[in-house]
């Protein structure tokens, strides 16, 4: 097999990731082998790559938004057969035992692992993964189309849910990269009034175009009070511009791994029962409902190619923000 080796995180632009040729990979109990047909490039894995998310493995694979095809079963599997279509999500596993864990909160379980940090991912033709957190996959996802879903699609959705918007609310949605444009095809479908804030005026109307009902800059108020708003951008002077938008009663879901310094903001915004929550990670029962929500909808993704030996180029191109909708290695091409 070919992988895409992370062995010490630098800045994109100097190529951190280096072509390597491994043995196949074998599956050990509980797993299952697969042949990559796409992996999509998040911005985790850009963190990671140049350090801003410290290594917990080195070397490592990175890539956790991989589809491929189950070619090696291990011992103790059941529910997965060679040839069956399978999505590997940031999610690697839990320790099924914890308090969170029999709550289906998994994605806060302490011993949880994650996929392309504490084990190879999908920046390889080959990887493997954990049976019982691999997502089966519908024939109307193609392979390239699905791979973006697993991450910002997935994270995207358990945003929607944090937030607590209903059907036919009016949310939010402050920045609008790849996960945001996901989730507001959901929020539209849903019938919910959405608008959108964001810098770059070229995202104003991608959102229009995708539905939303305004779309205008941070600074700007939206011109109807939100039940709910998720904030995309890392940024806290966003989640005050977005607890400023809330009305009585609402949340404002934070989507981000890292923030910068929340600025201090006045009681008001906060009174009336107002709530600032986090969202971190995923469930299994998260991205396997959003699989089957992104089907029925369907959601549609906007990607672009580039091949396994190309990945330092993909992470170039989304540390400079030159790319629209996300980056897909293709291992086979």
């Amino acid at each position: 097999m070919r992988a895409m080796v992370l062995r010490r995180p630098g800045p994109a632009a100097s190529g951190p990731l280096t072509m390597q040729e491994r043995p196949d990979p074998r599956p050990g109990p509980g797993e299952i082998v697969l042949a990559v047909a796409a992996c999509a490039v998040c911005r985790t894995d850009l963190q990671l790559c140049e350090g801003d998310l410290p290594a917990r493995v080195l070397p490592v694979v990175p890539g956790h938004q991989a589809v491929g095809r189950v070619v090696a079963v291990g011992p103790g599997v059941a529910g997965w057969a060679i040839g069956d279509r399978a999505g590997v999500t940031w999610l690697a596993g839990s320790c099924g035992a914890c308090a969170r864990c029999r709550a289906g909160r998994e994605n806060l379980c302490e011993h949880a692992t994650f996929t392309g940090w504490d084990r190879d991912g999908g920046f390889a033709t080959h990887m493997t993964a954990r049976a019982d957190v691999a997502v089966r996959l519908p024939d109307a996802l193609a392979d390239a189309d699905a791979a973006p879903l697993l991450c910002g699609g997935v994270i995207g959705y358990r945003s929607l849910r944090v937030s607590g918007i209903t059907p036919g609310g009016r949310l939010g949605l402050y920045g609008f990269g790849a996960s945001a444009r996901l989730a507001i095809q959901v929020a539209v479908h849903d019938g919910c009034q959405v608008a959108v804030c964001t810098r770059a005026p070229a995202e104003r109307q991608a959102a229009l175009r995708l539905g939303a009902a305004w779309a205008g800059g941070y600074d700007d108020p939206p011109p109807f009070p939100l039940d709910a708003a998720i904030t995309f951008a890392p940024a806290g002077e966003v989640v005050v511009a977005a607890l400023r938008a809330v009305d009585r009663g609402g949340t404002v879901a934070i989507n981000a791994i890292h923030l910068d310094r929340v600025p201090e903001f006045p009681y008001e915004l906060l009174w009336w029962e107002r709530s600032l929550r986090s969202v971190a990670n995923v469930t299994r029962a998260d991205a396997r409902e959003f699989i089957e929500v992104a089907a029925r909808v369907p959601v549609r993704t906007e990607w672009e190619p580039h091949p396994l030996a190309g990945a330092n180029r993909a992470l170039e191109r989304l540390a400079t923000g030159r790319v629209r909708g996300a980056a897909v290695l293709l291992p086979a091409a």
